[in-house]
């Protein structure tokens, strides 16, 4: 996983407000994909993947240049304020296959709801229907 891709369902899609900040002039490529296994719930500005079987969301998977991937990695840590192993973490940053448009799969990165927070997602937070942020939150 040392120079894996991202994949991203929220801000940091095409046309969000961190797209820019974040990953302007340091994709090597974006299209379409997405990712079973995983839910969204709507956050304060911004939506929550929680591991649910069964679910699909639909995103971007992010290839970063060869030259600045430590540097993305880092910058995008620090935007979803993920330490590994931090208890106090809001998401978690872990390995998940994902399904581009042509049907193949690949491995990478997704932040995903730290379980404390899954937990009350999960009992009483407010699912995105179809698993697309573009068009439902």
């Amino acid at each position: 996983m040392a120079t894996a891709p991202f994949f991203v369902y929220g801000t940091l899609r095409p046309g969000e407000r961190n797209h820019d900040l974040f990953l302007r002039g340091r994709t090597e490529s974006e299209e379409p994909g997405r990712m079973r296994g995983v839910v969204l719930y709507e956050g304060p500005g911004y939506p929550y993947a929680v591991e649910e079987p069964g679910g699909v969301v639909t995103g971007e998977l992010v290839t970063a240049l060869p030259g600045v991937y430590g540097e993305l990695l880092a910058a995008l840590d620090r935007l979803e304020e993920y330490v590994p192993g931090d208890p106090r973490n809001l998401y978690e940053r872990i390995a998940r296959d994902v399904t581009r448009a042509d049907g193949t799969a690949v491995r990478a990165w997704v932040y995903v709801a730290a379980p404390a927070v899954a937990a009350r997602l999960r009992s009483r937070g407010k699912l995105i229907e179809g698993g697309d942020w573009h068009n439902g939150g």
